[in-house]
């Protein structure tokens, strides 16, 4: 496969707690090189959860995924010679998951990595033969104005294949695969914030596959139990909450039970 789907990357107030949830949750692994007065970095042994510190101006929450590739030149060549609108930025050594971020021609944002890249270290470099966990990260998904070209480009640019994801009739989304990870593309329109508050679009959610949703859920309880701050945020509080339950339960036919982090970030769940 040329490229993969190698990291996931949240911005939150409370980043090293968040990486406490993931890690006590799904056994997600903390990297030995991390700098927690930067970021914290855990994985999964194949997909690197990268945890950012909120800074002024930024929005918190589910930030951009990454994917690492055989040769970014070939990249870049696809790009200009298909997406001249397309521009993309070299990021500093102290991005140790990215070496280039660009985004695709509707503006959702991602990060570009090759393996030689000097920048690129830590769990993202751990997880590379590593053995993965029985809960990991298997999908990310985000909402677009122009779903259907936003296929053609990642299909176009980084040979990702349609998916045999779980389908609905109907289902607006486009599904594609590097063989392990589903990037899940799904329309966004305004309409279907009826109820609740508007997300403005671009990132989702992410899901987990697990070995047993209920045997999770059980988890998650106790470990709420013992630290209630590792609670996850709820989702269904109050009509609006209700209104956006359902919203995440029919947009994404992957998921059997959604839920949110405990700083509120979407999650998908199934086995």
């Amino acid at each position: 496969m040329f490229a993969k789907i190698n990291h996931v990357a949240i911005v939150s107030d409370d980043y090293a707690l968040l990486a406490k949830f993931y890690e006590s949750v799904f056994g997600m692994r903390t990297s030995s090189k991390t700098r927690p007065a930067r970021a914290t970095t855990v994985g999964d042994g194949y997909v690197g959860l990268n945890i950012n510190p909120r800074r002024a101006g930024r929005r918190g929450g589910l930030d951009h995924f990454g994917i690492q590739v055989e040769d970014a030149e070939t990249v870049y060549e696809r790009i200009r010679s298909k997406y001249p609108q397309v521009k993309w930025l070299k990021r500093p050594s102290t991005r140790p998951f990215a070496g280039v971020s660009t985004h695709d021609p509707d503006g959702n944002m991602f990060d570009i990595s090759q393996k030689d890249m000097s920048n690129r270290t830590s769990v993202y470099v751990e997880n590379e033969g590593a053995e993965v966990t029985p809960r990991h990260i298997d999908h990310v998904a985000f909402r677009t104005m122009n779903p259907e070209a936003m296929a053609h480009f990642y299909r176009d640019v980084f040979e990702l294949v349609p998916s045999n994801a779980p389908t609905r009739e109907g289902d607006p989304n486009y599904y594609l695969t590097d063989g392990h990870m589903t990037l899940v593309i799904m329309p966004w329109d305004i309409t279907d914030y009826d109820g609740t508050g508007i997300i403005t679009r671009g990132m989702d959610h992410i899901g987990f596959r697990v070995e047993s949703v209920e045997d999770t859920k059980a988890d998650i309880a106790r470990i709420a139990a013992d630290n209630p701050r590792l609670a996850p945020a709820a989702l269904s509080a109050g009509a609006e909450g209700l209104a956006l339950a359902s919203l995440f339960a029919r947009s994404c036919p992957i998921g059997q039970y959604q839920m949110a982090d405990c700083d509120g970030t979407l999650i998908d769940l199934h086995q």
